[in-house]
């Protein structure tokens, strides 16, 4: 039978099968020994096809193959540096959820997951969240943030997830869609499913007073489908955000300022860091691309982890 993966706790999954039921499913043998370097073979997204076992009373899937991803947001896994983990595949639109403060997001995060969804070609919008708790300086901050990233290209939303403000704005992105919810943990991404879709009623918690972050309310990414025919995937909360698979001599096409100005640097193997006559590096110097954006980018190409708190966004 054909389904799609809706939760996935790294040893079973959940799966809707064209039937619209819901099945528990776990992997066919062959996975466990298929040398794949994932910490997850199978992600929340995946259209996989399983077979109905009965044991008793008991029915259980067995998923024996997974069709080919149309995308997927990968990250390197926290704990096993040496491997990646798939957050979700097969995804439409992703939503990256960003805070100034309590707890604060910061350039160097929100660049890295530009990049990866750039280079799936994802359409991504920065949502912009707990507007209705900031002062005038730090509203002055999200306004500079914007513009940033409107210049680029990409649409951003202020929202309060906490009072429905806007909200309806991102209700109407997600229509038709497979709309995926990433972000730090205590930015607001249960909150703002639970704003859209009361009735899933996820569960949320309090940022830490002793360290201004968020904690885990979500464990595991899991799908929801939604009233108005789309679903959302709502993923547990990132710390850091590991580049994979993206050589240095690509990576400038994943910063459409970048890839917009590359062409007119004097070399074509131009990695804009320290060669001469470099049109990024002029761009740079000119105010046309922020210092944010080419921070992550040395960042990156130089291989520096991304660190949660420990930026600037300077």
């Amino acid at each position: 039978m054909k389904g799609c993966v809706y939760k996935s706790t790294g040893s079973w999954y959940t799966v809707k099968g064209i039937d619209d039921a819901f099945y528990n499913c776990r992997l066919k043998g062959k996975f466990r020994i298929a040398g794949i370097k994932n910490t997850n073979p199978v992600a929340v997204g995946d259209h996989v096809n399983f077979e109905i076992e009965t044991k008793g009373d008991e029915t259980i899937g067995v998923i024996d193959t997974i069709d080919a991803r149309e995308n997927y947001i990968i990250r390197k896994s926290v704990n096993l540096s040496k491997q990646t983990h798939i957050i979700a595949a097969n995804i439409d639109l992703v939503f990256l959820m960003i805070t100034i403060d309590n707890p604060p997001t910061f350039t160097s995060f929100i660049d890295r997951v530009l990049v990866s969804t750039q280079a799936y070609r994802i359409e991504t919008v920065l949502l912009f969240n707990k507007v209705d708790t900031y002062d005038i300086e730090k509203k002055a901050e999200v306004a500079y943030l914007m513009d940033i990233y409107r210049l680029i290209g990409y649409t951003c939303i202020g929202i309060s997830a906490k009072f429905d403000r806007e909200v309806n704005q991102v209700v109407d992105l997600m229509k038709g869609k497979v709309s995926m919810f990433a972000g730090h943990s205590g930015v607001g991404k249960s909150t703002l499913v639970n704003a859209i879709e009361p009735g899933l009623k996820l569960a949320t918690k309090q940022i830490s007073d002793q360290h201004g972050q968020g904690q885990h309310t979500t464990t595991f990414a899991q799908m929801f489908d939604l009233s108005f025919e789309a679903q959302i995937i709502d993923t547990p909360g990132i710390k850091g955000f590991g580049i994979v698979d993206i050589e240095k001599d690509e990576l400038s096409d994943y910063f459409p300022e970048f890839f917009a100005l590359k062409e007119h640097c004097k070399f074509n193997n131009c990695l804009h860091l320290d060669e001469p006559k470099c049109a990024i590096k002029e761009a740079l110097e000119n105010d046309q691309i922020a210092w944010s954006r080419y921070k992550s980018y040395v960042g990156i190409i130089e291989g520096e982890e991304e660190h949660y708190r420990k930026d600037n966004y300077q």
